[in-house]
Parts: structure tokens; sequence; C-alpha cells
């Protein structure tokens, strides 16, 4: 009778997870797995608290957040955090990126990361979590299915052109960084955010509604809601993760077919996902 094969050792693999908005709420069961089962465990969470959650469930986690330096281009740290996370999995380590809210959504490392490990040959995922966008449309009541919802990046918005349906909800993030080109502060000028402000007010008058939302991150906290008019929005208290919504400014056209009145194509009773 032969003795058994020893087991074949864990092969080296990346995990990019989402933590979620709220600490400790959001993680999910699949994420947890992956953060608890790692070698190595590299968390990047702006709030210090989910990040000293994080940090907890595994005892090889580390931070990411000494990276970033004021001034320093952001984009600098984001290629140092890469090569962070691939020289672990380079050394056949299993790793795990920790990343608030959601990794695939306004996050460049984990895409990066992800596809920089699939093209080396390991294994990689991207588990999802939830974003500041889920918490929104729960927090302000918005179905973007109703009469459709535009998602832009504020800066991305005022540097190129880009035709604006005020018919739909637009959602406009990290306004607190809008008219920065330099990628190193963590916030834009009152002047840069006026630009923001003038290009908006070419297509929504100057007492439209602006609503500055932030996700709350705390079980006992409260999201921010502020509503102030979209003149004022220069001078508003704004910050890297605060997000601006604007509602719709006029109703929906309908586009006749053939001479006739078109049937309704809102499906509010369909779930999408």
């Amino acid at each position: 009778m032969t003795d058994a094969a020893p087991p074949s050792p864990p092969r080296p693999h990346l995990a990019c997870v989402g933590l979620g908005m709220m600490l400790g709420a959001h993680l999910t069961p699949r994420a947890r797995g992956w953060l608890e089962g790692a070698d190595v465990v590299w968390v990047a969470a702006s709030d210090p608290l989910v990040e000293a959650w994080a940090l907890a469930l595994n005892p090889n986690s580390r931070s990411l957040q000494g990276l970033y330096a004021e001034g320093r281009p952001r984009q600098h740290t984001y290629r140092e955090m890469v090569e962070t996370l691939l020289a672990g999995l380079r050394a056949g380590r299993r790793v795990a990126g920790a990343f608030y809210g959601h990794p695939g959504v306004f996050a460049q490392v984990p895409h990066v990361a992800v596809a920089r490990a699939r093209a080396e040959g390991f294994e990689a995922v991207m588990e999802p979590g939830i974003s500041a966008a889920d918490c929104l449309y729960a927090d302000l009541g918005i179905d973007p299915g109703h009469v459709g919802c535009a998602h832009y990046e504020a800066s991305q918005l005022l540097f190129y052109r880009r035709l604006i349906d005020t018919s739909a909800w637009l959602v406009l993030w990290q306004v607190g960084l809008a008219g920065d080109r330099t990628y190193a502060v963590r916030e834009s000028s009152a002047a840069q955010r006026q630009q923001l402000v003038e290009r908006l007010l070419r297509d929504y008058p100057p007492e439209h509604p602006a609503i500055v939302y932030e996700a709350a991150t705390l079980p006992v906290g409260r999201p921010r809601i502020e509503t102030l008019p979209l003149a004022g929005l220069a001078g508003a208290r704004l910050h890297m993760h605060s997000t601006l919504v604007l509602p719709p400014a006029r109703p929906l056209e309908p586009e006749p077919l053939h001479g006739a009145e078109p049937a309704v194509s809102i499906r509010s009773a369909t779930p999408a996902g």
C-alpha cells in the first residue's frame, strides 16, 4: 500500500474585492472568504475606521494608504499599488486587494491589477461590493430605469465635449476635484469648481436644485443629502468623495412612431438586476 501523494500547494491568485460603503455591513460572504483565505491582504479604504476593520479580518493584512502623499500625482500612487499587488502574486502567494465600495467603480487599480495578472497567466477575479451608486439610489429614492440616469466624472464633463440629456438624472462623481488637472490634490479650488457650474448652467437654470450626496460609512451614521441652487455650488463644502446629483429639468419627449403615439417604455415592474 503506497502513501497518498501530498496535496498540491494552493495556486497563487489575485482577488480584488469590495468592502462596500458601510463598516462591516456591506461585505459579502464571498468577499470575506477571499480576504480570510489570502496569504496577504492589501487594504485601500479612505475611511480610517473601515480600513482598521478590514485590516483585522486577516493577520497578514497591510495598508496601501501609505503610498499616497500630498502633492504626489495619484497616477504614480496607482501604479505603485498595482505593482505591490502583483509582487506578492509573482512570489507565489494568494493575494487579495480590499477596496472601498465596489472595486470596479471609480477604482483604477483593481481593473489594471486584474488585467495584468491575467496577462501574466495568473488567476484573478474581481468580487463586487456595494458602491456609492447603490447607496445613492436607495438614499435618494432614484430608480435609474424610470427616466434614465447618466453618470460622469465631474472633470471629464468639464474637459471633454459631452452631451447632457436634461430629461434624465445627472450624477457627477468626484465633484470635489472638479477642474483639477494635476491629480495631486485632494480638493480643487472654488474657482475651478465655478468652471463646472458655468458648464452646467448651459443646460440648467441657476435655481435648479443641486444635491450634494455622501454615503454613510457607519451603521449609526446618516448620509449627507444637501440641496442648494446650482448657481451656489462652487461655494459649497465639497470633498473628494462628494457626489453631485441633478434631477431632471424637463419631461421626457415622446418620439412619434409612424405618426402614432408610442407605447410607454418605462418598465417599472420588471426588475433589471
